[in-house]
């Protein structure tokens, strides 16, 4: 696990300094706090910070073949490095290190761009053939490394794991893509492959792009992998139960090879425990666990964690987290150097804070909601395509959307009453109900918060481009297939493996994702959806499945999520700090907002009449991004 960063020149080879790969490489030092190097020659320069997991002696990078003509710089971990490593043998490659780095070297010699088909794990490289004056980069098909890039004026084009290597160049242009403001204000985050900034952009997962010198234009990514639903196994339940628990078991049991000490996150929800119940029968001494409490009983599932740390005997570690954790917002502000609301990243730091004492490496339960149908908000939209399928559209545009407008945004009422976003969503069609159901802000709430200016100059742009792009590709008209492969492609990748990667390298920890390999996701892809989602019980094959090795009251609680008490927080203790940074001059002349508009939110959210800490938290998190960004081209 590391921090790769690079300039190449596309055209010629002027020469690089030092000194500036040196710099912009040192922007990530977090990442690779163990080893830091640079490889210059004309019209290239490739840097490494490295934390050291595997061969601890012999990694180092950028690393060459044994003939100097095909270098790499490498963030992730090859979990099928050794199996590979026995069939390039074979086919006369020589070895000079125990590590997974050189493996994608000599695949590259081997089977050229294809060499991402062989590679199981999560990884963003890039690599340098000499000989065919070509620099390759790839990212591996879940999205759960990143890789960030940009053509500079002078056309030299610059990579990096963090957006903030970009920035530390001095040829990079930091204008504001107004595009991603609007994904931001919808989404929370901005969605790949765009970049807050213009000239920026996140290679997409799955993806590789190949530059060659000389070659006109700018090419564009290439997909080479992309999970296919087909929800056609004929495997019966039962043996579905049994194949879950082995495959879940090879993916673990690969994630547990490191030279480091290891360990997992504990959360007390169904998959984490299921991945530590599966390393305790893998393991023949403790496994290490780390699980954040809360000292809000509303938030806190450290005794479900508990009862899994006691039956498998595990050595646990436990924080607990006040309720008043909120003086990380300019560090994350920091960390994810573009705007990002999600702020369960706060309890996510602070896990991987604590875990980073005790381990190098941590196992989590990332991705299991996604693959196996876990979130509430599936089994709503399955509910609204029963409504959907039996009435046409245009139909249901007529009946429910002036329900939808009329009905009152309750946020006081119980949940039941709270009918409003299902109405709207009624009025819809499958892509366009989710993306309107995932959505922090819904279209009139950022027509009324935006200025008139601002939203001129969007074009008409609306995030929902994102999801319709998506869907076009998905090849399901299962309902819940499809939302299943939105969420890969813009809520998994942008929002969970973007938090957990900073969050985790921001601590110099490796994080590590069993319930994401691809080969465990392209299975549960061809299963049935009621497999899933079965007589309204979410993960039913998963829970099921895992009876025999977890408790009863960890498997089928509510889910609670790994939430923070926003609403209190901006009510209390950073009510000043709202009015203040909200209604300061660099929001209002940053020209994005409408200021009486965003004067309404606050007064009507401290008197307790409307709940609006999502979209405060949101102006807030922004606000942070522009003070730490000072001289970013602004609107307006």
């Amino acid at each position: 696990m590391c921090g790769i960063s690079g300039i190449f020149d596309t055209q010629g080879t002027r020469a690089i300094s030092r000194e500036l790969i040196s710099r912009i490489n040192d922007a990530q030092a977090h990442r690779g706090p163990d080893e830091n190097d640079v490889h210059l020659e004309p019209g290239l320069a490739l840097g490494h910070r490295r934390l050291s997991v595997i061969d601890l002696a012999a990694g180092q990078q950028p690393l060459f073949n044994d003939k100097g003509a095909v270098g790499i710089v490498f963030n992730g971990e090859i979990y099928n490095y050794r199996d590979l490593t026995v069939e390039l043998q074979e086919l006369g490659y020589h070895f000079r290190t125990r590590s997974d780095t050189e493996v994608i070297v000599h695949a590259w010699s081997a089977w050229g761009e294809a060499c991402v088909h062989r590679l199981r794990g999560m990884f963003a490289f890039a690599l340098w053939d000499r000989n065919r004056q070509t620099l390759f980069l790839a990212r591996d098909r879940m999205g759960v490394k990143p890789m960030h890039y940009a053509w500079l004026p002078d056309r030299s084009f610059i990579f990096g794991s963090e957006l903030k290597v970009l920035t530390a160049h001095p040829g990079f242009k930091r204008d504001i893509d107004p595009l991603a403001v609007e994904e931001y204000f919808t989404l929370g985050y901005v969605a790949d492959p765009r970049c807050i900034y213009r000239n920026a952009h996140k290679l997409p997962a799955g993806h590789t792009l190949t530059l060659r010198r000389g070659a006109a234009g700018q090419p564009a990514p290439r997909r080479y992998w992309d999970v296919r639903f087909t929800n056609d196994n004929t495997i019966t339940l039962q043996d579905a139960q049994a194949e879950l628990r082995d495959r879940v078991r090879e993916s673990v049991r690969l994630r547990m090879i490191a030279d480091v000490p290891l360990g997992a996150f504990l959360s007390g929800g169904v998959d984490s425990s299921a991945v530590v119940a599966t390393m305790a029968c893998l393991s023949s001494t403790p496994v290490h666990t780390c699980s954040i409490g809360f000292d809000d009983p509303r938030f806190d599932e450290s005794n479900y964690a508990l009862l899994v740390a006691d039956r498998y005997r595990t050595d646990h570690r436990l924080d607990v987290v006040n309720s008043d954790d909120f003086d990380l917002i300019d560090t994350l502000a920091w960390l994810y150097d573009e705007p990002f609301a999600d702020s369960s990243a706060i309890p996510t730091y602070r896990v991987c804070q604590m875990a980073r004492k005790y381990v190098t490496v941590a196992l989590s339960g990332d991705g299991g909601d996604e693959s196996l149908g876990g979130y509430r908000r599936y089994r709503m939209h399955l509910g609204e395509e029963a409504v959907r399928g039996r009435l046409p559209l245009a139909l249901r545009r007529g009946m429910f959307g002036p329900l939808g407008r009329w009905y009152p945004k309750a946020d006081w009422a119980p949940r039941s009453l709270r009918a409003k976003t299902t109405l709207q969503a009624l009025a819809m069609d499958s892509v366009q109900a989710y993306c309107h159901s995932m959505s922090q802000l819904r279209d009139d709430e950022r027509r009324m918060l935006f200025s008139h200016a601002f939203q001129s100059s969007l074009g008409g742009y609306v995030a929902l481009e994102v999801f319709r792009q998506h869907g076009a590709q998905a090849q399901t008209e299962d309902p819940l297939a499809l939302i299943q492969y939105l969420d890969y492609k813009t809520w998994l990748v942008s929002d969970i493996n973007t938090k957990v990667d900073r969050a985790s390298m921001a601590h110099s920890l490796e994080v590590r994702e069993p319930l994401m390999d691809h080969l465990l996701v392209e299975w549960l892809a061809t299963l049935p959806s009621d497999f899933k989602i079965r007589a309204g019980q979410s993960k039913a094959i998963f829970k099921q499945a895992y009876e025999p090795l977890l408790p009863h009251d960890v498997l089928y609680r509510s889910k609670m999520g790994f939430s923070v008490p926003l609403a209190t927080w901006l009510r209390g203790p950073l009510k000043d700090r709202v009015r203040l940074a909200l209604l300061g001059e660099r929001m209002r002349d940053c020209g994005y907002f409408n200021p009486m508009a965003v004067q309404r939110l606050i007064d009507e959210h401290n008197s307790g009449l409307r709940d609006h800490a999502t979209v405060l938290w949101m102006l807030l998190m922004f606000e942070a991004f522009l003070r730490l960004n000072d001289g970013v081209a602004s609107y307006g």
